[in-house]
């Protein structure tokens, strides 16, 4: 590396003041303490020939001033949460990195992606948000850039980069976390609140245990992620969820649970449904996390994969709608349920769909043989580690041509075996139905 050089630049931006978190800013609080990590996300990315380093400062100042959750700290009285403090204008730092002369730029921005993504944050005096370019041989070929999910998650930061290639001059309409922490103390905002904590409270009471006894074949370290990655899976989902008018998501979810409940003999199974939230009014575009976990139950043993379509769309439509609510006010209600109930229904599953974080998918190939698909379908194990995770976590991501499946388990609870079965039978599942004439 050749050295790096730091620019100051100046921002100022409307906005500012201080409230208490916004359930999204709760929500990823409560992560970032659980898993010890201030959660950042970025990337690093070629710049367009021509770009020079006085445009990466503009566009850095358009970013922080336009968006009043770059430019906020926390504030820690004490209590419980901290506050958020949005700032009016301030001054923040520009890294230009000027690669060694034979290095790989994109090698060079990856690191600097990763010494931010490493490097611990101060969110009292730090700014949310790094960012870089990489010189060289004196031309800016990569920008780096990491914020922290405190103030953004996933699709906000996909709006922000929306935004960033055209840069509007308008206000933004979209409600920001500090006016999200004023509406949710509305008379309307609470009654939803309570409505979504009346749905959780039903479905945590009237579960029966699982009774599960556990792992035949726990493992050190105990925590295992195992990945599979399906072209067959990919060509396969959206022939079966147009045959049954269902969305995508809901397919993988459905197959996912009778997995798990073939696998574990676990019927009906708690399941946490990741969703963003931007279905409601003045969430769409925002540049903030608002994203909670819905809660459903999924009762599918016994019923083919047809009838299982059509109750994982029911249950999975009454978790979305009660997924906007007060963190803290459900987490004494899961208290107050496990201390009143003397054998307590367990949510060991969570669902995470962020297959809408991946741009510039190309159509699926209608032609595509998903039999012979299969054959390509691989799995490995991408972690082994001592650092928890939930129970059992199914992450579903897009790459061009294949849907990737991330189980993350704790081999106490799901083994090795075990979960590659449930990835297995996922995919079967979904191949076998898609190469029916209908979904029956």
């Amino acid at each position: 590396m050749g050295g790096v050089t730091l620019i100051a630049v100046p921002f100022a931006g409307e906005g500012a003041g201080e409230d208490e978190l916004s359930w999204g800013q709760q929500d990823i609080w409560g992560s970032m303490r659980r898993d010890r990590s201030w959660l950042p996300i970025g990337f690093a990315r070629p710049l367009p020939p021509g770009t020079t380093v006085e445009d990466v400062v503009a566009e850095l100042r358009w970013c922080v001033s336009r968006y009043p959750s770059m430019r906020t700290t926390l504030r820690f009285t004490g209590g419980a949460l901290p506050r958020q403090v949005v700032h009016a204008s301030g001054e923040i730092a520009l890294e230009v990195v000027d690669a060694a002369p034979d290095a790989d730029p994109a090698e060079v921005a990856v690191g600097v992606q990763e010494r931010y993504q490493d490097t611990d944050h101060d969110h009292a005096t730090e700014w949310p948000v790094r960012m870089a370019v990489v010189r060289h041989l004196g031309v800016p070929a990569y920008q780096v850039m990491v914020v922290c999910h405190l103030v953004v998650d996933g699709l906000g930061a996909l709006a922000m980069q929306d935004e960033m290639r055209t840069r509007p001059t308008g206000p933004s309409t979209a409600l920001q976390a500090l006016e999200q922490a004023r509406e949710q103390r509305t008379p309307a905002a609470v009654r939803r609140s309570q409505a979504a904590l009346r749905h959780w409270e039903h479905l945590l009471r009237t579960t029966p245990a699982d009774r599960f006894a556990g792992s035949a074949d726990p493992r050190t370290p105990r925590y295992w992620e195992l990945v599979s990655t399906s072209t067959a899976l990919h060509l396969a989902v959206g022939t079966v969820a147009a045959r049954a008018r269902l969305e995508t998501s809901t397919v993988l979810l459905a197959a996912f649970a009778m997995a798990m409940s073939e696998v574990t003999g676990i019927s009906p199974l708690l399941t946490q449904l990741v969703v963003g939230n931007r279905f409601r009014p003045g969430l769409a575009t925002t540049v903030s996390p608002v994203s909670q976990t819905a809660l459903c139950r999924l009762d599918l043993a016994g019923c083919d994969f047809g009838e299982a379509l059509t109750r994982t769309w029911r249950a999975s439509l009454a978790g979305y709608k009660h997924s906007y609510y007060d963190p803290a006010a459900l987490d004494a209600l899961v208290e107050r349920v496990a201390a009143e109930r003397p054998d307590p229904a367990v949510m060991r599953c969570g669902f995470n769909d962020r297959r809408a974080l991946t741009v510039d998918v190309p159509p699926v190939d209608p032609t595509g043989d998903v039999r012979a698909a299969l054959a390509r379908t691989t799995t490995r194990v991408a972690r082994r580690q001592d650092k928890p995770f939930d129970p059992c976590y199914l992450h579903v991501l897009q790459e061009r041509d294949a849907i990737v499946l991330a189980l993350c388990a704790d081999t106490h609870f799901l083994g090795p075996a075990d979960q590659e079965a449930v990835l297995r039978r996922l995919e079967a599942s979904i191949v076998d139905a898609a190469s029916r004439s209908a979904v029956t």
